[in-house]
């Protein structure tokens, strides 16, 4: 009898299928999740919105935090960040009640807190303030009752902000994208996230690593993507992202993957991963 052979992924490991997640019968407290990465390009933003779009298809409550001073996020998922209440105003205390930030989207179960270039000053402005490192997660924890999780899309850079996401979060996912000078920084990044456990949230764990942009012809992607394999073993996901067009024309116009193109593989891909979250314990 002929051995069935096993098909691999691009991870190398064989191919899963991963049921949907049970629905649940309650929600909250939300697992807050900083979507972080110091190189811009890695596909950050992108990911923080097909994700959590993805979630909340699978009957998660979401809040996605846009924490960029470029309003990427906002911008991807149609929702305004000029004349309402950003985070930067619940940041400052210039807004109390952080419901009062909250847009919902045309994805049911998926809310959002806008950001805009004011956020840019948020570092200066915070830079004498006491506990100054601890002001997100005093916002966010107004929040954690009303959600499944909390994704934050912080900025490319490991300031001040990005370390407010770090310190408010559970744990931390890592976009990288499969090219070489991406993966240069990830080490960076990793004693970042190690610093901020050891001085300031000792419960912070590093969820994972997700490849994106991965084009398995080109022999670069598949040696960065082994590479990474090889260093961070099972914290890289199963789910890889690869390239397509129909993500950048999916933030034009201002939808999910899963809404603008939701037979095109990275719409699945994204399905896979929330799947993957939840099987491993990450999100409810």
């Amino acid at each position: 009898m002929a051995k069935q052979e096993v098909e691999l992924g691009p991870t190398g490991r064989p191919e899963r299928v991963i049921p949907a997640p049970q629905k649940l019968d309650r929600h909250g407290p939300a697992r807050i999740v900083a979507m972080c990465n110091q190189k811009g390009g890695v596909g950050k933003t992108t990911s923080t919105i097909n994700l959590a779009a993805a979630l909340a298809r699978y009957g998660r409550r979401v809040l996605a935090v846009d924490f960029d001073p470029q309003g990427a996020l906002s911008a991807g998922l149609g929702v305004p960040a000029h004349d309402v209440p950003t985070i930067y105003d619940l940041m400052l205390g210039k807004v109390k009640d952080p419901r009062e930030a909250v847009q919902t989207t045309a994805t049911p179960g998926l809310d959002v807190i806008p950001a805009n270039i004011d956020l840019s000053a948020a570092e200066v402005h915070l830079v004498t303030e006491v506990a100054r490192e601890q002001i997100l997660a005093g916002v966010l924890r107004k929040l954690a009752n009303d959600y499944d999780v909390i994704l934050i899309d912080c900025q490319p850079s490991l300031g001040l902000l990005t370390v407010n996401a770090l310190t408010a979060s559970h744990g931390v996912l890592i976009p990288l994208a499969c090219e070489y000078f991406a993966l240069r920084g990830v080490a960076l990044l990793v004693e970042t996230v190690d610093k901020v456990r050891d001085r300031l949230n000792p419960a912070l764990e590093l969820d994972g690593i997700l490849a994106t942009m991965y084009d398995a012809r080109t022999l670069h992607a598949r040696e960065v993507l082994e590479r990474v394999v090889d260093t961070f073993g099972d914290k890289v996901f199963d789910t890889v992202i690869g390239r397509t067009v129909k993500l950048p024309d999916a933030q034009i116009a201002a939808k999910p993957i899963l809404d603008y193109a939701p037979s095109n593989a990275a719409s699945e891909a994204y399905l896979k991963l929330a799947r993957e979250l939840v099987q491993r314990g990450v999100v409810a």
